[in-house]
């Protein structure tokens, strides 16, 4: 990207109207997030084409893989919050050179990840409540999937370059095109289509293999060839060391808090795994569904922060405080509708993932219960953003412990001692209310502390 339009981007999100930059900053993020976790979608259910147990094994594998992710969506974090203040205050130079530092850290943490993961697969999974007998199938998928991590980790923390300098339709565009890839291929590399062999669960794992590969190669032309938002070398030592502290520093506290997530759901698994292959099932079909009814704030997570950080860098916070309230605001309004559309469609949508009558009647009660508190849960969502975004990472680590380790599993877990599984989808749902009005007290008051510092004069109301 040249510098009149890095510069061009930047004052858009310093000086246009909040509404409207943050509908132009969203949109294609939902877009390119419907695409992608529909493609997801459909991975699953072209999995449980194979059978119950093979539905049960990816869903064992959903903390795991998420907690991956979730390390790079920290990076992702860190990159973009130091990217975007660095513009924000008019430092190009130094933003191309957290950017470059940023990738070559990924890398190096991908390639550790996968030679751990590889080795720990029987450990980590029967800890899980995985049985003997799912192990296979998940060895199959796991071994594969963590040889994928390089592909999928790059092409996550270019992303949040692109982000951090305004930019969000190419992000979009490189998750479609993963996604496409990788659901053209389920079938063929799952089931054995013309000259491929049936290759079952392992098939769909070479799919994402193939689709993030192609996301990889295509993230690096952009950054370092069209836009030129990276270097085109390696850093010096130095240069690398200084890169990266500012970035872990916000950057190692979102990839903790990230990973807490995962690491909860394990254990709300492993309960879960007590009532049965086909509980598991329906709880993972159901994972996957929430992240589609989430689309809305998923996408505003994604978006917020560069508008929050770039205006913080700026010291306009009151922009920053007006961008937050609105976003809270909306996707309030979005996820009660989106409830009442889950809810009248959820026989419909328990019957397309499988035709196991217990798996079905599990996954209505779901989806019944938990979307009621994904509003809740968009609270918390932003706040955690905004939180990174103005360099507050471990405010928002502790508001995610608060949420998963104070409220949601011990919540989960007394509701289903009491009441059993659906204790667990009403505990999930109080559990998010709790959480949501402290994080929205506690985000206002850090906001108004903030606005309060500053003398009115630097104060750029609209």
């Amino acid at each position: 990207m040249s510098a009149t339009n890095a510069s061009s981007r930047s004052s858009d999100l310093l000086n246009q109207g909040i509404a409207k930059t943050l509908v132009r900053l969203t949109l294609p993020m939902i877009l390119g997030l419907i695409l992608l976790m529909t493609f997801g979608l459909v991975d699953t259910f072209f999995v449980g084409l194979l059978g119950t147990k093979q539905l049960a094994a990816i869903s064992f594998t959903f903390p795991v893989t998420f907690t991956v992710i979730s390390l790079n969506i920290g990076l992702g974090v860190g990159t973009s919050a130091v990217i975007a203040k660095l513009l924000g205050a008019g430092d190009k130079a130094q933003a191309k050179q957290a950017a470059t530092g940023a990738l070559m850290l990924t890398l190096v943490l991908a390639l550790i990840l996968a030679i751990i993961g590889i080795t720990t697969i029987p450990l980590v999974f029967s800890l899980l409540g995985a049985s003997e007998d799912l192990l296979p199938y998940i060895r199959d998928y796991m071994v594969i999937w963590y040889a994928a991590g390089m592909f999928l980790a790059m092409p996550m923390v270019g992303n949040s370059v692109l982000r951090a300098a305004g930019d969000m339709k190419t992000p979009s565009y490189v998750m479609a095109m993963g996604g496409l890839i990788n659901v053209v291929l389920d079938p063929i590399l799952i089931f054995g289509w013309g000259p491929f062999p049936a290759l079952g669960i392992q098939g769909a794992a070479i799919a994402t293999l193939v689709g993030w590969g192609a996301g990889f190669f295509y993230i690096l032309y952009i950054l370092a060839v069209k836009r030129q938002l990276i270097e085109p070398k390696l850093l010096k030592w130095n240069e690398f060391i200084c890169s990266c502290s500012d970035i872990l520093k916000i950057g190692l506290p979102a990839a903790g808090a990230n990973m807490l997530t995962p690491i909860a759901t394990g254990i709300l698994t492993a309960i879960i795994a007590t009532y049965g292959y086909e509980a598991v099932a329906a709880w993972g079909v159901g994972g996957r569904l929430e992240s589609i009814a989430l689309i809305v704030v998923l996408s505003l997570s994604m978006s917020l922060p560069p508008f929050v950080s770039q205006n913080f860098g700026a010291n306009k916070l009151d922009r920053v405080e007006k961008s937050y309230m609105l976003s809270i605001k909306f996707v309030m309004v979005c996820q009660l509708l989106m409830y009442a559309l889950v809810a009248l469609l959820a026989p419909y949508i328990a019957n397309v993932f499988s035709d196991e009558a217990e798996v079905v009647r599990i996954l209505i009660i779901f989806l019944y219960i938990v979307p009621l508190g994904y509003g809740l849960q968009g609270i918390t969502i932003l706040t955690n953003s905004t939180f990174n975004a103005m360099h507050m990472p471990m405010a928002a680590l502790w508001l995610n412990v608060l949420r998963l380790f104070v409220f949601l599993v011990p919540i989960c877990y007394l509701a289903s001692v009491g009441f059993g599984m659906i204790g667990i989808f009403w505990g999930s749902v109080l559990a998010n209310l709790g959480v949501a009005l402290i994080a929205l007290v506690w985000c206002k008051r850090i906001l108004n502390k903030k606005l309060g510092d500053i003398p009115k004069s630097e104060s750029v109301y609209e």
